[in-house]
């Protein structure tokens, strides 16, 4: 199978990870030789209640045994992305109140940006230096790494950068301004945390000049940093926020939420200002809907502390310097990219799945499924103290 995916998939990276996958379940994901691997990755935060999850998996089978594709998104009312919808609303803040269903994050994120401009008539997009948002054009214009951008040019126009957590920088956020989109907690730059009511400042700023607040909830949303969105641990209300991931239980879905009065503006002049096929695809939303049940009837996103609280103690080592983030969206820091690279290579070997952040080269990292044991916790904090001894022991 591995010559056949090298020969005719298209690959992101000069060198994939390779594994042959046979099946997963719970925490474990097994290759067709029967090996058993901890999953510390959850599919890059993606499979929030682990693998084949059975609420997720049921509410998959009897949707599709009820109907699947029927229309184009936005025209029939379908029970499954309504109820996703109106629950969503009901664990939101009262002006988040309707949501657009996308397949993907960065199609959420395209969907935000436009929305934006759209509601001010302006066209300036602010963004911050290594921020990741998505990779189609619009969500890459947005992106503030240029070593992976550079190669696309030109993209869209009019789109300045800020450093996050510089209050400073705010002062760029001006009445030309249309939005401004951040990430909650900044992932690919090393699970930053904003610092100093740097969140709150910037919401001010925005109501001073009119301009709209993006909030980038595509890695922080459903659950993974103990509540339901990212940005509820820090007493502020965005105008809008972009979700995806750990959304759909590991199906591939995408949103942006907002209140009624600038969404329903995609609606006419012109008319049809979003559209999708498969936007609110109804087996998806399905699974949606029994994660997003499984998060609000349950404690798993209050565990997520405690969890968290356990990684840290156990995640002491004199080649790790710091553990970064919040939750289980968690980011191991070492001395080095070569040692960071050599122990989630060697991991793996033994059996535990890390993997690595996009531009912060000395971050392994720790997004395990929410429903991770404590025991597995342990297990695999065990691997990874286990081989950076071997690595100390090179030196």
């Amino acid at each position: 199978m591995i010559n056949d995916f090298l020969k005719y998939q298209t690959q992101t990276s000069p060198h994939p990870l390779g594994m042959e996958v046979s099946h997963a379940r719970g925490s474990y994901i097994y290759d067709t030789n029967n090996k058993a691997y901890l999953d510390f990755v959850a599919g890059v935060s993606a499979a929030s209640l682990g693998h084949q999850h059975p609420r997720v998996n049921n509410a998959i089978i009897d949707q599709l045994n009820k109907y699947s594709h029927v229309m184009v998104y936005g025209e029939y009312a379908q029970h499954p992305a309504t109820e996703f919808c109106r629950l969503l609303a009901q664990n939101l803040p009262a002006k988040l109140n309707k949501t657009y269903l996308t397949n993907s994050g960065t199609e959420a994120t395209e969907g935000a940006l436009k929305l934006a401009r759209r509601v001010t008539g302006r066209s300036q997009l602010i963004s911050c230096f290594n921020a990741y948002h998505g990779n189609t054009m619009g969500s890459m214009s947005v992106m503030g790494f240029e070593e992976r951008k550079q190669i696309f040019r030109p993209l869209i126009p009019d789109v300045d950068f800020i450093t996050f957590n510089n209050e400073e920088d705010l002062q760029k956020i001006t009445t030309k301004t249309a939005g401004i989109i951040l990430e909650t907690i900044q992932g690919g730059a090393g699970f930053i945390q904003p610092e100093n009511d740097f969140l709150r400042k910037v919401r001010e700023r925005c109501d001073e000049v009119g301009a709209v607040m993006i909030l980038d909830e595509i890695q922080p949303g459903f659950g993974r940093t103990g509540k339901l969105f990212g940005f509820q641990n820090y007493d502020i209300v965005p105008d809008v926020i972009i979700m995806g991931k750990g959304m759909g239980g590991g199906m591939p879905v995408g949103a942006f939420t907002a209140s009624e009065e600038m969404m329903d503006l995609l609606s006419h002049d012109p008319k049809l200002g979003h559209i999708t096929t498969f936007g609110g695809h109804p087996v998806i939303a399905a699974a949606c809907l029994a994660t997003l049940q499984e998060l609000t009837e349950t404690d798993i996103m209050a565990q997520t502390l405690e969890k968290e609280k356990l990684f840290r103690k156990l995640l002491v080592h004199p080649l790790i310097d710091d553990v970064r983030g919040r939750g289980l969206m968690l980011a191991a820091m070492t001395k080095s990219d070569d040692i960071t690279n050599r122990a989630i290579l060697r991991c793996q070997e033994k059996g535990l799945i890390l993997f690595w952040l996009l531009f912060e080269g000395k971050a392994i990292r720790i997004t395990p499924p929410l429903t991770i044991s404590n025991e597995e916790i342990k297990e695999g904090c065990g691997i990874i103290i286990e081989v950076l001894n071997e690595i100390l022991a090179e030196q």
